[in-house]
């Protein structure tokens, strides 16, 4: 008799158990970024299901990440959750200037490209505060550096593009009754008027200002989004002393492919071939 075929297991949709060390690093780093704020915890049986890998691998592979601080096992329920050293790796990065650093890179082009000042903002509270800035050709709008100004939530494109796309309840929970100061004569303090002018900003995809918070500059501004949730803003600033050769409001386009590099930067989807590991399927697995 001839001897029994071996199982394809690319044709059965099934991962080989047997893997290199750099699968095994790829399987590993593929669970830790399965986390997100929606799935907070992992239990054993789950894993393996969702990741099409069996049992015993996903409670090695668990077990491994939860040894070296990444992962933390509770005592009753053997659910994993996010580790410690996740939190150490985390302040390493944004001691080092990560975030900066990161969005400086967008921003160098867009300024080189719109040949205006661009700024990356993120959230601090009642205001987003500026973090990375890089001047325009023409040198920068304000006669000191930009990182660490903050810009009050009621005034300003560069804050309306964050909080014009936070969940609209979340948003009035969060400044409904407080009191709004005026700038300049165009700061609109009026719940109302602020109300409509988030949702023209978000019925828009960006933001512009003549000179709410600051009456010597204007400025667009989009937000940068993970999804349907904003992180931060994006803004392209300009002086209105200087005259420009165009509009500033001809540099959306641009503004708006920033923060899109911005947001592809900070979270990158799974390739095809990580989304088919996680289904348990080879690409080249038969139907």
């Amino acid at each position: 008799m001839p001897p029994a075929e071996t199982p394809d297991p690319a044709a059965s949709g099934a991962i080989p158990e047997s893997s290199s060390p750099l699968q095994t690093v790829d399987r590993a780093l593929q669970v830790l970024l399965s986390y997100s704020e929606t799935r907070t915890e992992w239990g054993v049986f789950e894993l393996a299901e969702e990741f099409g890998i069996t049992k015993s691998t996903s409670q090695r592979l668990l077990a491994a990440l939860a040894a070296q601080g990444f992962l933390a096992a509770d005592p009753y329920t053997r659910r994993y959750r996010l580790g410690p050293a996740m939190w150490r790796m985390a302040a390493l990065w944004e001691r080092g200037g990560g975030l900066a650093r990161l969005a400086e890179q967008v921003l160098a082009e867009l300024a080189a490209t719109t040949g205006r000042t661009a700024s990356f903002t993120i959230p601090d509270g009642f205001h987003v505060r500026c973090i990375a800035a890089v001047d325009g050709e023409h040198g920068p709008v304000r006669s000191h550096p930009l990182v660490g100004d903050l810009y009050p939530a009621h005034a300003g494109a560069t804050s309306r593009a964050y909080f014009a796309f936070l969940d609209p309840l979340a948003r009035r929970n969060m400044l409904s009754g407080r009191p709004f100061a005026r700038y300049t004569e165009l700061t609109e303090v009026d719940e109302a008027g602020l109300d409509r002018l988030f949702d023209e900003a978000y019925r828009a995809g960006w933001a512009v200002s003549e000179g709410e918070y600051d009456s010597t500059t204007r400025a667009i501004a989009a937000p940068v989004l993970i999804g349907s949730n904003p992180v931060g803003s994006i803004s392209v600033v300009e002086p209105k002393v200087f005259e420009y050769d165009d509009d500033l409001r001809e540099q959306v386009p641009a503004l708006l492919d920033a923060a899109k590099q911005l947001a592809g930067l900070l979270h990158r989807p799974p390739t095809p071939a990580q989304r088919d590991w996680r289904r348990g399927r080879s690409r080249t697995a038969r139907p």
